[in-house]
């Protein structure tokens, strides 16, 4: 017999497990039908909170995201120098990789559509991270090529990031530290 429960912890209760869903098998591949069993509702009452598989799914990376930005922006925000800042930006993302795998499979999913709220959702936290890079140097060095370093620099993150959950190689530590031994001398000579 399903347990009925109030709107707010239902709702919570499957963003969690859609959330957990998504990052498991990646958005081309979950349904709706899947969400509502492993919650154990109805598919018209999942319709009902929240109109589709994209608006459930963009409801579930909007906490993903905030949460990443959130964690990278307090780590910089002391940051003296520019590779001060990188260093400290670069340690928290890893960090937040390993404590949150899942957000990152969300946020990085290859099968999420390329075009739609959802797409613009990924690429506006992108834009967003990117920036944050960019405001961070801007703030600390004199280069004038910061920006097309800042998204350099995020690019290599994310792509390293991807190769560090796929291999599980080395700790989430080392491979900060291999980023920011890659980096930080070109950063240096600006």
């Amino acid at each position: 017999m399903r347990t009925r429960l109030p709107r707010a912890e239902r709702e919570q209760q499957t963003l969690d497990t859609a959330r957990a869903l998504f990052a498991a098998h990646g958005y081309a591949a979950v349904t709706m039908d899947q969400v509502a069993a492993a919650v154990g509702v109805t598919k018209p009452l999942l319709y009902n909170y929240f109109g589709n598989k994209e608006q459930l799914f963009l409801a579930c990376m909007k906490p993903a995201a905030d949460a990443l930005t959130e964690h990278v922006v307090s780590a910089v925000s002391a940051a003296a120098s520019a590779p001060e800042a990188l260093r400290d930006g670069i340690h928290a993302f890893f960090a937040f990789l390993d404590a949150d795998k899942d957000a990152w499979r969300m946020l990085h999913d290859d099968s999420l559509p390329s075009g739609g709220d959802i797409a613009v959702r990924a690429r506006e936290y992108r834009d967003d991270m990117e920036a944050m890079v960019t405001a961070a140097l801007s703030e600390r060095t004199e280069s004038r090529a910061v920006e097309p370093l800042s998204v350099a620099i995020f690019g290599a993150a994310e792509a390293l990031g991807r190769w560090w959950l796929r291999s599980g190689a080395m700790s989430a530590e080392r491979t900060a530290e291999l980023l920011i031994r890659t980096i930080e001398p070109g950063l240096r000579s600006r």
